[in-house]
């Protein structure tokens, strides 16, 4: 098991348990051992497995997870109910996490309980888990709308009936920064035993208040990928760990490198995507289109990148429109191995902000032909994937099926595939034959009409992404919808090549 190091803060994941919670997550016991892998390589101190009470599922997922010998400690929930303990105990983990609403509240109106009865159940219900022998760490439901003065017996009530840690939850997310500095300043005065802070995101404080926390002097932290969680959420393990390392000079386990990877394993099995804006793993974090920005960005990236990219696993980017600047665009287009002189600069730049005034995106295949077009003399781009015939196969009664012929530098190839639908049956084809060139994933598809009617222009806008983290975006524009899927994802995939191919021929000279 995981050693924490005097004066390092733990981090406690909940993604599995709270972040399950969050509406239209469901996971499997298979989802949830991949994930719990996943944390474990990451570097978290407890991963709480689940609810076992709650379902088959829960309880299975709990058994598999801590039957895998990992580093990190396996905990799973329970009210403070012999029913809920014995099942979690049932389950073998090292750790149960024991609590009861402590608020008057949840005492009147869930519980129907009074402040004496709480406080009895607390402690009978914490020794009977210890006296399993399993670490104990009690929760104080709702504490942040809890009386003070009886928020402090319950604590210390707890730590005599021999609970290892206590946890403060922020349940319904309504303390500020200075308010859960009280209440944890208050709670470490109390007991002697380590603090932990669980902090919900309702007004969007939830990394602020775990932050004040620690300061207050907790040294753990209940956190889940990406935010999830009830309502607007937790606080996201992301943002509170690069918070501490970058900000308030503190160290945690985790391995922030593997921070990105984590994401976008967890967006991909709860199925729910990441806001581009979202700070550290949102696909904005570290993306620049405005000229200022990528000036600065390309003299020192510390001038607009407060966190190096590459420290979470990410890679900086350049977009290009209205707001792109010359030094931006000029190493856009190094990138295609493109010079152009002042003057095509000029009007290179002229053209991308007449297409963004309109609305539109400038894709990397937009830059490239606008740039071709202005330059003039440059050779015509070298076409490494090319698509020469596609059939495609659907219906009410049959599987999507769709057969596709492509040359790979002017070899043929042909490759059938099935898929949930006509384009996606499509783009499994061509992944089939372009696989050993290049490990390349659909990262964002978007479809667009642009006129009205039944035989609408459809415009497909796509992002690709390679294993080293390249992305590039390129559209297509066809009154069949599949046509322009398979031509956007052949133009993403060729201009990926020749980046790709680009950068080794210069890294060879």
């Amino acid at each position: 098991m995981m050693q924490n190091k005097k004066g390092m803060v733990r981090i406690f994941d909940t993604t599995l348990r709270d972040g399950e919670q969050t509406p239209g997550v469901s996971l499997t016991p298979e989802e949830k051992l991949e994930i719990a892998l996943k944390l474990d390589e990451l570097g978290v101190d407890t991963i709480e497995a689940g609810f076992p009470i709650v379902s088959k599922g829960e309880l299975e997922a709990a058994k598999l997870i801590t039957k895998q010998g990992l580093k990190s400690e396996i905990c799973a929930l329970a009210r403070a109910d012999q029913r809920d303990i014995d099942v979690a105990l049932g389950c073998e983990v090292p750790c149960i996490h024991v609590f009861i609403a402590t608020s008057e509240i949840h005492m009147k109106h869930k519980l129907q309980m009074n402040k004496e009865q709480v406080l009895e159940a607390a402690k009978k219900w914490v020794g009977y888990t210890k006296d399993h022998g399993v670490i104990v760490e009690f929760s104080p439901e709702d504490a942040t709308r809890t009386d003070p003065e009886f928020l402090r017996q319950v604590l210390k009530a707890t730590e005599d009936a021999g609970a290892d840690r206590i946890n403060i939850p922020d349940t319904v997310g309504i303390a500020t920064p200075e308010r859960m500095f009280e209440i944890i300043s208050s709670a470490v005065s109390t007991v002697d035993i380590p603090i932990s802070v669980h902090c919900h995101n309702d007004f969007g404080l939830a990394v602020a208040n775990s932050l004040a926390g620690v300061r207050a002097g907790a040294s753990q932290a209940h956190v889940t990928i990406n935010g999830l969680g009830e309502r607007a959420g937790n606080a996201s393990l992301e943002e509170f760990a690069m918070s501490l390392h970058l900000l308030q000079d503190k160290k945690t386990n985790i391995n922030t490198r593997l921070i990105y990877e984590t994401s976008r394993l967890v967006s991909r099995l709860t199925g729910v995507p990441v806001q581009p804006n979202k700070a550290i793993v949102g696909e904005n974090a570290f993306g620049h289109e405005s000229g200022i920005h990528t000036h600065g960005i390309l003299k020192s990236p510390l001038t607009y990148e407060p966190i190096d990219p590459e420290l979470v696993g990410r890679k900086r980017w350049f977009q290009v429109g209205k707001h792109v600047g010359g030094h931006g665009l000029a190493a856009k287009l190094e990138e295609d191995g493109l010079h152009p002189n002042e003057e095509q600069m000029k009007e290179i730049m002229q053209r991308v902000k007449d297409i963004g005034d309109k609305g539109k995106l400038v894709t990397d295949a937009d830059l490239f032909a606008i740039a071709k077009a202005v330059i003039g003399g440059v050779s015509e781009e070298k076409r490494i994937v090319d698509l020469k015939n596609i059939t495609i196969v659907t219906g009410t009664e049959v599987v999507p099926t769709s057969s596709v012929k492509m040359l790979v530098d002017g070899k043929e190839y042909i490759a059938s595939e099935t898929g949930v639908g006509p384009v996606d049956a499509a783009i499994k084809a061509i992944y089939k034959i372009v696989s050993p060139l290049v490990d390349v994933r659909l990262k964002e598809y978007r479809l667009e009409a642009t006129t009205g009617g039944s035989d609408a222009l459809a415009e497909v806008l796509i992002k690709v992404e390679d294993k080293e983290g390249s992305v590039v975006s390129a559209r297509a524009a066809r009154e069949d919808v599949v046509i322009a899927s398979v031509e956007a994802m052949i133009e993403g995939i060729n201009k990926i090549l020749l980046k790709g191919r680009m950068k080794s021929s210069r890294d060879k000279h």
